[in-house]
């Protein structure tokens, strides 16, 4: 089967992106080849082109792990995979070790991640193992106004804070405060609301703000205008005025910035929830003594298991999750353009680079 396949390679750090055709190759028994629809630009990509962010895979390497598509061609295991619609996972376990079988598929020690550890999806196709794909209804995404490419951003900005409200078991009535609400931070905020928590919604741009206001958030606050103590008494403040816990605050750093994790940290209340889901190079000093002194914990967050997908996949179908709203379409030949401008914070939504397909 000819797939007159290209993608876009990273040959060097800071260094614009190459295309090349490209055969997919020989296929296993379990692996599937998908005829990607868009991947999503991740602040992750960011930090390996950009910031010297180690990739797993030697260079050259095919960055982008927020995929959808639809499945081509499998191997002898797989052949009911053919022609399905499908988002693939950001990070994909082995499924057959000692941790996978105990449910601690995040830190399986041989799980691959699209542009880190195997080929990514800037790309016209892709392979990947067939296990942990998510199928998708497009009779539902249909209904929804929306196109196979929108969901590639279900495979991490959607996912990941999914696992993150889902971990921290956010609760109906609490209070739940997002920390950097562009991207990933954007949709935590929607899911906690969804899931029955009153949002609190910081950033230091007032447009994502404005946006994510009327998405789930019902109070905002920007850090440039009211920060550290001041801020940490205004969110008690509204939460006593709207007859909210001054306890037990579920707070979700989403920024990926040493500022916001600053920030985070200093809003500890007694038993609340720290969870960790932005990531950054940069240090801070910290008084971990807090954590115990409020009988906190802090949660780390890498990735989400497959076997959140389809719940919150369901949640973008029904509607509670929106989308669209966040993401704007690119040809994928532009991809270096895009990545200098997403460098640059000058785009609004995250971007989805689609290919142009041949065959």
């Amino acid at each position: 089967m000819s797939l007159n396949a290209h993608r876009w390679l990273m040959t060097e750090i800071g260094k614009p992106m190459t295309r090349e055709p490209f055969d997919p190759g020989t296929l296993g028994e379990d692996e599937v080849i998908v005829k990607i629809s868009g991947c999503g630009v991740c602040h992750t990509d960011l930090g390996y082109l950009y910031d010297g962010v180690h990739t797993n895979h030697e260079l050259p390497l095919v960055l982008g792990h927020e995929i959808s598509g639809t499945v081509v061609t499998t191997g002898e295991n797989e052949k009911h995979w053919i022609g399905k619609p499908v988002i693939i996972p950001a990070v994909i376990p082995c499924g057959e070790c000692d941790l996978c079988k105990r449910g601690k598929e995040t830190i399986c020690r041989t799980q691959m991640m699209p542009g880190n550890d195997i080929q990514g999806g800037f790309a016209t196709h892709i392979t990947v193992p067939a296990r942990g794909l998510c199928d998708v209804d497009m009779t539902r995404l249909q209904a929804r106004g929306m196109e196979l490419a929108d969901l590639s951003v279900v495979a991490d900005a959607v996912t990941t804070p999914y696992q993150a409200v889902v971990q921290a078991d956010v609760q109906p009535g609490s209070l739940a405060i997002v920390i950097g609400v562009g991207g990933v931070g954007g949709y935590a905020a929607q899911i906690a609301a969804a899931k029955g928590a009153t949002v609190v919604a910081i950033d230091v741009d007032d447009t994502k703000l404005k946006m994510i206001s009327g998405f789930g958030a019902s109070a905002t606050f920007n850090p440039r205008d009211i920060s550290g103590r001041d801020l940490k008494k205004a969110i008690f403040g509204f939460a006593k005025e709207n007859n909210l816990p001054s306890t037990e605050w579920f707070i979700f750093e989403c920024s990926g910035s040493a500022a916001g994790q600053q920030a985070a940290f200093g809003l500890l209340v007694h038993g609340a929830t720290l969870s960790v889901v932005g990531f950054t190079m940069d240090k801070l000093e910290l008084r971990l003594s807090n954590l115990m002194a409020f009988h906190a914990r802090a949660l780390g967050n890498w990735g989400c298991t497959p076997d959140l997908y389809p719940g919150a996949l369901d949640m973008v179908l029904d509607g509670k999750i929106q989308v669209k709203p966040f993401v704007e379409h690119h040809p994928l030949e532009d991809i270096n353009r895009i990545f200098d401008a997403a460098h640059h914070h000058e785009l609004s939504r995250r971007a989805i680079l689609i290919p142009n397909q041949q065959t």
